[in-house]
């Protein structure tokens, strides 16, 4: 996003939606340090509106501020990613069972569409993959055609992403990747088939298997490896 100009946008959303971009793809690691003066030179903008952007990025629990001078990408962790996992539990199930009841001829041609693009979610395909693989799930969820859910339901796929990429790490196994690939089109067909109550099991089912629950698993192994190692000191 860097270099974009918006005429209706000011240098401190610019700034923010650079930088949070960059933290949910990855580009800017988890606990790393933001050499905020560097990266205010690099979007042509005084220090300023990047605090202005660092600070609400910090209410989104993106960044963690210590002083003006010392930020960091907020890490990230088993808790947060519970959490995130919990209510796309509850939400994407609702979503789609919404969809089934008030989807539109335009709404199963954009369905249909993702899912012509949709690869399965593997080290092999990486951010390719990543990026089909939600542009399927929002085709899905913006048939719902309720503008807080939809909301609701991008916000949560942003924090998302981060432990989708920690999950592409893990060994994937063949079988558990076509097995997510063949749910997508059993839930896209049931939605367009208008069984709502179908779709909502299968989504349950599906989300109950996905990258973020083997995200969590792996990060609460992590840390629970590192809490062993500290008490052995």
């Amino acid at each position: 996003m860097a270099g974009t100009t918006n005429l209706f946008l000011s240098k401190s959303d610019l700034a923010y939606a650079e930088l949070r971009g960059r933290i949910l793809s990855g580009a800017l690691a988890p606990g790393s340090r933001l050499a905020q003066y560097e990266l205010a030179e690099s979007l042509n903008m005084s220090i300023t509106p990047l605090r202005e952007a660092v600070r609400r990025l910090s209410s989104e629990g993106l960044v963690d501020v210590e002083t003006h001078r010392d930020v960091r990408v907020a890490a990230i962790n088993s808790a947060e990613a519970r959490e995130l996992f919990e209510v796309r539990l509850s939400l994407d199930p609702t979503a789609v069972q919404l969809a089934a009841a008030h989807r539109t001829p335009q709404d199963v041609t954009a369905i249909r569409t993702a899912l012509e693009n949709l690869l399965p979610v593997t080290r092999q395909w990486g951010e390719e993959a990543l990026a089909a693989h939600r542009a399927v799930h929002r085709a899905l969820y913006a048939a719902s055609h309720n503008d807080v859910l939809i909301r609701f339901l991008d916000d949560l796929w942003d924090k998302s992403d981060r432990y989708r990429r920690l999950g592409l790490e893990l060994p994937p196994g063949d079988d558990p990747r076509t097995r997510d690939l063949g749910e997508h089109h059993r839930i896209a067909t049931l939605v367009i088939d208008g069984d709502g109550e179908e779709a909502a099991r299968l989504m349950r089912d599906h989300i109950t298997m996905s990258l973020t629950a083997s995200a969590i698993s792996a990060l609460e192994d992590r840390e629970g490896r590192g809490r062993d190692q500290g008490s052995d000191r």
